[in-house]
């Protein structure tokens, strides 16, 4: 089989398209085909070797998420078998042979159903974005029925599906985009209000929409350039989850008690079993519900891991991307 190999750490130019050995099934673990992987920011940081989180041994195959049909069952699979539709979720199993590939094993517990209504794309667009949308959202900011939330980035991997989850839980969401085609699929997530976040001053609008009293909870994507002024449009008591951030700012703490504002972080490295467990169950149940939609942006061959690794870290995302095999 082809997949994506790196023998080092450091820039996208590590990454290697080869021929790979085919990876056998042990107990309690699947194998699927895949005919499509999502590419996520997380991957790009592992790449470079320098990842608070995770440093793989390597050589190493890239990559947590995927969708196609189950190839081979190892002994004491139960409830899925070879030619099942799946999504995989493999972020926390240990036996992962990585998402960058025609074929990939995991463990039993990261492979999950993939409803008839979404593609491979979609089913590939799943684990990490949506997972950590959950998480970010309900487990951390707590989101209640009538708060508003502001998504910072509403038009990317994670944006897209906690614009959705939001405002199914009825919060009046307002999301940011940088792009028109950006802001469109921003407003078809659900988004109440879209403000463009490219504009200067595009955070004034903000005391009008929400009758001057400020947003309840912000989802923040790119924390050091937006922290210092989530906290200044931040209700009393309002919360801010740090999804990502890609360097330092200077910040002002006084402002935490001007809001007696909470600002937490949130990684699923360090989600408990049961917190991974409980948002994989509330994911699928809204992927089966049609509640979450995932928007699968732009399709790459798989060959072309290099440049999805660079073209995700750009500004102007919509939608999820997405590497697609030779074989699919």
């Amino acid at each position: 089989m082809n997949g994506i190999q790196a023998s080092k750490f450091g820039g996208p130019e590590v990454l290697r398209y080869r021929e790979l050995p085919v990876p056998e099934p042990g107990a309690g673990q699947v194998r699927v085909r895949l005919h499509a992987v999502g590419v996520n920011p997380a991957d790009t940081y592992i790449r470079t070797g320098t990842y608070a989180f995770f440093k793989p041994e390597l050589p190493y195959t890239p990559g947590f998420d995927g969708a196609g049909v189950v190839d081979e069952v190892g002994a004491g699979v139960e409830g899925v078998g070879p030619g099942d539709r799946v999504f995989v979720g493999a972020l926390g199993t240990p036996g992962w042979s990585g998402a960058y590939a025609e074929l990939a094993v995991v463990d039993a517990a990261g492979v999950h159903p993939l409803p008839s209504t979404l593609s491979y794309g979609q089913g590939a667009a799943v684990g990490v974005p949506c997972v950590t949308a959950w998480r970010a959202l309900f487990q951390k900011a707590g989101l209640r029925p009538g708060e508003t939330v502001l998504i910072h980035g509403a038009s990317g991997g994670v944006g897209v599906p906690a614009t959705q989850l939001a405002s199914d839980a009825g919060a009046v969401v307002i999301g940011t985009a940088g792009s028109a085609a950006g802001a469109e699929v921003v407003h078809d997530a659900g988004a109440s209000h879209v403000l463009d976040h490219s504009a200067p001053g595009y955070l004034e609008q903000l005391p009008d929409l929400t009758g001057g009293r400020g947003v309840s909870v912000v989802v923040e994507m790119l924390a050091d350039v937006n922290l210092e002024q989530d906290l200044g449009v931040l209700a009393v008591g309002g919360r801010v989850v740090v999804v990502g951030s890609r360097g330092r700012l200077e910040f002002t703490p006084r402002l935490t008690m001007i809001k007696e504002a909470t600002v937490m972080g949130t990684a699923l490295w360090n989600a408990s079993e049961s917190e991974t467990a409980s948002a994989l169950a509330a994911v699928a149940a809204k992927l089966r519900s049609g509640v979450l939609r995932p928007v699968v942006g732009e399709e790459l061959p798989l060959r072309e891991a290099a440049a999805a690794h660079r073209r995700i870290l750009e500004p102007g995302a919509r939608g999820k991307l997405i590497l697609v095999p030779d074989n699919a």
